[in-house]
């Protein structure tokens, strides 16, 4: 279990949480790593991912529990509230850990780092985003869930180019949609493939749409698409609005 160093936070740790293990009853061939809201745990997404599992049979689904405390449920950043300096200081804090925790979870199911994907919600998608992009080896996908990076977080030239997709709700007022745009429109100017999906009257959250939407992307990016000569041809599923 990574644990951070440094005094007073020796014991913030991130936990394997639930898991709904793969469906085919064999060895796994990818996993899907959950990272749950601030305030949340990881019961919460893990309840999510039972609409993504059925499409995904060998794929375990893995939720991580954040390392810190939170009034209810745990968080990912040791400091509350969303301010810049809160966000730059908590992804300082706790990329290293999920970095690692990463590659003990792909190391336990004997799988490489691009059979890996990450979908985080809220503080979760904006970790997912600072890892995900820093991996040695790029993960098949990244869905982030109301998340944005901000601008001050400096992500250089990401060592990875994962797809990534924004699902966000237009109302947000805890991550402004403007925000996730700024994001979105920075790693394209670097290159990445990056899609995102605006879901209009949602708040901070997530909603029947974007977990449909994002089941179809984990989908794409996981299941290996039939040759040619197969009846149907099953392309890229995504949903771009």
């Amino acid at each position: 279990m990574p644990q951070l160093p440094g005094n007073g936070l020796m014991t913030a740790a991130i936990a394997a949480g639930p898991k709904i293990a793969a469906l085919s009853c064999g060895k796994p061939v990818y996993l899907v790593v959950l990272l749950h809201a601030e305030g949340s745990s990881g019961q919460e997404v893990i309840d999510l991912a039972l609409n993504f599992a059925p499409e995904l049979p060998k794929a375990d689904f893995l939720a991580a529990e954040a390392p810190f405390p939170a009034a209810t449920g745990r968080r990912w950043f040791p400091g509350e509230g969303f301010s810049t300096e809160t966000i730059v200081a908590g992804l300082t804090a706790s990329a290293p850990l999920l970095d690692a925790f990463l590659d003990e979870m792909l190391s336990a199911r004997r799988l490489p780092g691009d059979h890996l994907a990450l979908v985080g919600f809220s503080q979760g998608a904006m970790l997912a985003l600072d890892v995900g992009l820093r991996r040695a080896v790029p993960p098949a996908v990244i869905i982030a869930f109301g998340g944005a990076l901000p601008e001050t977080r400096d992500i250089g030239a990401p060592r990875a180019q994962p797809p990534v997709v924004f699902i966000h709700g237009e109302d947000d007022a805890v991550v402004p949609l403007a925000d996730m745009i700024a994001t979105r429109d920075r790693l394209k100017a670097l290159g990445l493939p990056v899609k995102s999906m605006r879901r209009p009257g949602l708040g901070h959250g997530e909603d029947d749409d974007g977990i449909i939407a994002a089941g179809s992307v984990l989908t794409a990016a996981l299941v290996k698409p039939k040759k040619a000569s197969d009846d149907h041809d099953h392309g890229d599923h995504d949903h771009d609005h």
